[in-house]
C-alpha cells in the first residue's frame, strides 16, 4: 500500500512538471490609454524616471523605499534603481531605446523577491485629439515562473497596476507639471 501511494505521488508530482514546463515560455501584458495631449507631452512623463514617482502605481507602496538615479536624466543609458519593502522589492530600470514621441523601451531586473528580467515598452501614437499610449510588458518565463504564474495569473496581478499608472500618467500629461 505505501509502495502504491510513493508511486501515485511521484506520478503526480512529475505529472505537474510537465504541465508546468508545458506553460509558454514568454509573457506578454499590454494596456492602452487616450490621453488628450501631444504624443510629446506624454513622451515627457515616460522617458524621464525622476517623473515616474509621479504615475508609477508602484511608487506609493513603500513611502520608504530606497531609489536612485544614474546616467542621463532622461533618455537611453537613464537608470532607475529601487530597493524597498515585499510589495516594491528591489530592482534596476534601464532606459535602452528612446524615439522621442514615439517610444521608450526600459529594461527590467528583479532582484526581490524573485530575480527575473522582462521588458517595459511605450508606444505614442499620434490620434486626432491626442495620443494613444500602449503600456507592454514582456519577457522570458522560466520554470519556477510558469509554476508561479498556475497560480498567480500576471495578466490579473499586473493589469489592474498597468490601468492605473496610466489613468494618473493621463491625468499628468493633459495638465500642467510645474
Amino acid at each position: 500500500m505505501l509502495k502504491k501511494t510513493l508511486l501515485l505521488l511521484v506520478a503526480g508530482i512529475a505529472g505537474l512538471a510537465v504541465y508546468v514546463a508545458m506553460q509558454p515560455d514568454h509573457f506578454r501584458i499590454e494596456r492602452r490609454a487616450m490621453v488628450n495631449a501631444p504624443p510629446q507631452a506624454v513622451f515627457g512623463e515616460v522617458s524621464d524616471f525622476r517623473k515616474w514617482d509621479d504615475w508609477s502605481p508602484w511608487a506609493k507602496l513603500d513611502p520608504n523605499s530606497k531609489i536612485a538615479f544614474e546616467g542621463t536624466q532622461g533618455g537611453q543609458g537613464a537608470v532607475f534603481k529601487w530597493s524597498g519593502n515585499e510589495k516594491v522589492g528591489e530592482g534596476k530600470m534601464t532606459l535602452v531605446e528612446s524615439k522621442p514621441g514615439e517610444l521608450v523601451r526600459i529594461e527590467v531586473e528583479f532582484v526581490k523577491p524573485f530575480e527575473g528580467s522582462s521588458t517595459s515598452e511605450f508606444i505614442f501614437r499620434p490620434q486626432p485629439g491626442g495620443t494613444e499610449v500602449v503600456w507592454a510588458s514582456y519577457g522570458p518565463m522560466n520554470f519556477i515562473s510558469k509554476a508561479i504564474c498556475l497560480v498567480m495569473n500576471m495578466e490579473k496581478t499586473l493589469g489592474p497596476d498597468m490601468e492605473k499608472g496610466l489613468a494618473q500618467m493621463k491625468i499628468l500629461a493633459e495638465g500642467t507639471r510645474t
